[in-house]
């Protein structure tokens, strides 16, 4: 079975960042038309598509998760201009550092802000590109979750929690979009990407040295992970696939 997602188009949330555009990039190399969804940062966004390898007409597509409207039109245009949807990567997301213990420190605003993106944001997405998704007889939803959903260790309580909700979303609508729609969380550890790149270098080495197998994630990694569940595991749904090099034994 080849990894082959020639004449299909595929759409990522977050497309432009670190993990976003090394999944955009995966997928091109294997044939999609790949939109990069984007929030902020058009010419970032309007850039890597131009850049994508692959026979696929990629483009930048507006995508704002956390605004349901702006959502409801871009499905539109989707339909309108590639008429198809055959992949959604639920990408997008946001954090901010807040030790645990600091309940005060954690804002009732940036609570909200980081459920509204990462776990409302999510459905949303799905729920607005879920008739496209079906129309072609059979869609694929990835949404990239995050080990922290499991141990509760992240980069504040909020966001552990927002990747332990987007995982019982996966389970959720696993079941009620199948058999037409498949849905499955790809859930990294620590991740060579932007973010580990605004971190000090020592707590990334901390984060490498508790980890098995002795490193954080590639972008790449985690790309062909969300490669492998559009393409070859086909009997997946409602499921969380780690990409963590073992962190929850550390």
């Amino acid at each position: 079975m080849s990894a082959d997602l020639s004449g299909q188009v595929a759409l990522v949330s977050g497309g432009a960042g670190g993990i976003g555009s090394a999944i955009c990039a995966e997928l091109a190399g294997a044939g999609a038309a790949v939109l990069v969804g984007y929030a902020g940062q058009p010419d970032r966004a309007a850039a890597l598509a131009g850049t994508l390898p692959g026979p696929g007409a990629h483009r930048a597509l507006y995508l704002p998760v956390h605004d349901s409207a702006a959502l409801a039109a871009a499905a539109a245009a989707v339909r309108e201009r590639e008429g198809r949807l055959d992949l959604l990567v639920n990408n997008a997301g946001i954090t901010t550092p807040v030790p645990h213990r600091d309940l005060d420190a954690l804002s009732d605003e940036w609570f909200d802000a980081i459920l509204r993106v990462n776990v409302r944001g999510a459905f949303a997405c799905v729920r607005a590109f879920a008739p496209l998704l079906r129309a072609g007889g059979g869609g694929v939803v990835v949404n990239i979750s995050s080990v922290a959903g499991r141990t509760g260790l992240g980069s504040n309580v909020a966001y552990c929690a927002s990747k332990a909700a987007l995982d019982s979303l996966t389970r959720s609508l696993g079941r009620a979009l199948a058999p037409e729609i498949r849905v499955v969380s790809v859930s990294p550890g620590w991740v060579d990407g932007d973010y580990a790149a605004r971190m000090p270098p020592e707590l990334v080495r901390a984060q490498a040295e508790r980890t098995p197998l002795g490193r954080v994630a590639r972008p790449q990694e985690v790309a062909r992970a969300v490669l492998a569940v559009a393409t070859h595991l086909t009997f997946s749904t409602g499921c969380v696939i780690p990409v963590d090099g073992g962190r929850p034994l550390g």
